[in-house]
């Protein structure tokens, strides 16, 4: 009864958490619901579409087209359209090209961007006089692709951590009352605007060229005429590039000047925002998703099919002494050591056909010479540990486990219309396309994960210790690395304005999931192994997840039709 009362408190988080996310989205009358705007070459960009009470045939309501940046999705946008959808306005937050569920490939089709734009225009609820535009990092292109075909077709423009042609993008030359939000610590700031600091984006040639001035741009102040549609404005609020389109700043600037530009239906202060309960509710779900994993998990293991799993953990290390905290160390620190080696020698494997996802070859070249570097390691410290290994049973019982996680999640999304989210964390269903791209990508996850929680359970475990203990030490082991990796670095930018090291900042915001991930991980790996003494559970239940989670969320530079794009472009977020 206790386990199926477990089982049962996640589900309540789970669908709770999403019950709160959806109210907060839909909160007026607003609705939600997926649009799936058609492009060239048989290309279908998807999107979600936020539509308030007020937009109707009689009385069209005004319109923001929304795009999210690389390696995200649609519901990374969802702060923005949940405060423009609730101050009256028509929103449209798309997928990118390559991205989420829209096909081709990154920078295709002008980013998706033209083909939003003129579905947004052409619904019958939307006045097509009256259009904006905003997107964060590379997702600027998509908007400055729309804005280039369609000049005289919309408003204005946000760029929020973003730039004018980004990696030679197609852009006007001439934007229509342009705002730019770029964070005082934006890790991109030499890429974007070719400054070495966010803060000294005002002196930036490129904008002062954009902005027609000869002088420094000052933050705040509006250049041109908002009538005649040449104003320019700038605003560098103290956040970081992940931070522009999750902060009540970041939000309620790029709120504010489409406000000014596009007087809202319901004009409300930039600064009365309510998203932050959606993503409170999301990350509630996600908490639940994660527990829901485990309790699957034990309750499986009371059914008859997989009982013979059922074997108490017989761990080797007697305490933690000095040969302990070695394996310990080393478990922690190895995985960030390698990181920045190891990616870089990833970009190395552009996409491939069976391998599409640069950013994913990058961490599999990483996970996989991180495996390897442990094997040689272990044979060096020689601690042999005894396991009980079933492999079809452990397989089995992985593969329905997150059977039952998948179906929550496509539950959640099909009746609520959110994801399970919190800041750069999201994980969202899998289309027939992507599930189909994950297959290759399982098989070496999976070599990874063998080897890091036989790893994981042969060295952190410690005899006699209690459930709890040996969770939070193996939590602690698999994620700890990474946060240091992550503190050093965003200590170094509050300090200095520049990361500690400055050419990396696109795998140091990917770095970030990654202490969450690992320590998931970590729980995973410990709890399955005490329940069963063998690593294989667990092993093959992190590599569906993390293969799950990484094909779902980052993006496609190879697809049937398209010309594989050029490395440079992964290098904007």
């Amino acid at each position: 009864m206790r386990r199926w009362l477990a089982f049962g408190l996640s589900l309540a988080l789970v669908l709770g958490g999403a019950l709160l996310a959806h109210g907060v989205q839909t909160a007026g009358g607003v609705s939600v619901r997926e649009a799936r705007a058609p492009a060239d070459q048989g290309v279908t960009i998807t999107g979600l579409l936020y539509t308030p009470p007020n937009a109707t045939a009689a009385t069209p309501a005004p319109a923001v087209l929304l795009s999210h940046g690389y390696i995200n999705t649609r519901e990374m946008q969802s702060p923005f359209a949940i405060e423009l959808s609730r101050r009256g306005y028509v929103v449209l937050a798309m997928d990118m090209t390559g991205h989420g569920g829209s096909g081709g490939n990154v920078g295709a089709l002008g980013f998706g961007g033209p083909a939003a734009l003129a579905y947004l225009k052409g619904l019958p609820f939307v006045d097509p006089t009256r259009v904006s535009m905003a997107g964060h990092s590379m997702g600027g292109n998509p908007i400055l692709a729309a804005a280039k075909g369609d000049p005289e077709g919309y408003r204005s423009l946000v760029l929020v951590g973003s730039t004018m042609g980004l990696l030679g993008a197609p852009a006007p030359e001439r934007p229509r009352n342009l705002g730019v939000v770029f964070g005082q610590y934006d890790e991109f700031a030499g890429l974007m605007w070719g400054v070495a600091e966010g803060g000294e984006v005002g002196t930036s040639k490129k904008l002062m060229a954009l902005f027609g001035e000869t002088a420094p741009v000052e933050p705040g102040r509006v250049y041109g005429d908002i009538a005649a549609g040449t104003a320019r404005w700038l605003s560098v609020p103290p956040i970081t590039h992940p931070w522009e389109h999750f902060s009540g700043s970041g939000v309620g600037l790029t709120v504010d000047w489409i406000q000014r530009t596009l007087p809202a239906p319901r004009p409300l202060d930039p600064a009365d925002q309510v998203w932050g309960w959606k993503e409170a509710g999301t990350a509630l779900s996600f908490l639940g998703f994660f527990w829901l994993i485990i309790t699957a998990f034990d309750l499986l293991l009371e059914t008859r099919a997989f009982a013979r799993l059922n074997q108490p953990a017989e761990p080797v290390a007697e305490r933690r002494d000095g040969r302990w905290w070695l394996d310990f160390g080393i478990t922690a620190a190895l995985p960030a050591l390698t990181y920045f080696p190891l990616m870089k020698v990833g970009q190395v494997f552009f996409p491939m056909p069976a391998f599409p996802q640069w950013v994913q070859n990058q961490l599999l070249v990483w996970a996989l010479g991180t495996a390897l570097i442990t094997l040689l390691i272990g044979l060096l410290l020689r601690r042999k540990a005894v396991f009980t290994t079933r492999w079809a049973l452990s397989l089995g019982v992985a593969v329905l486990v997150m059977a039952i996680a998948y179906a929550s999640l496509a539950l959640v999304e099909a009746v609520f219309k959110v994801d399970y989210r919190v800041w750069v964390l999201g994980l969202k269903p899998l289309t027939p396309e992507r599930a189909v791209t994950a297959l290759p990508y399982l098989v070496l996850w999976t070599l990874f994960f063998l080897v890091a929680i036989r790893a994981l359970a042969a060295n952190i475990s410690v005899k006699g210790e209690g459930l709890i203990s040996q969770v939070v030490w193996a939590k602690a082991a698999m994620s700890l690395g990474f946060l240091g990796l992550v503190v050093w670095q965003y200590a170094t930018l509050f300090a200095t304005g520049r990361l500690a090291t400055p050419t990396e900042p696109l795998n140091v915001i990917i770095a970030i999931q990654f202490i969450p991930l690992l320590a998931i991980v970590g729980v995973i790996g410990a709890w399955t192994y005490r329940r069963t003494n063998s690593f294989a559970p667990g092993a093959f239940i992190c590599a569906l997840l993390v293969t799950w989670y990484v094909t779902s969320g980052t993006a496609n530079h190879r697809a049937p039709g398209f010309e594989p794009q050029i490395p440079g472009a992964a290098r904007a977020r």
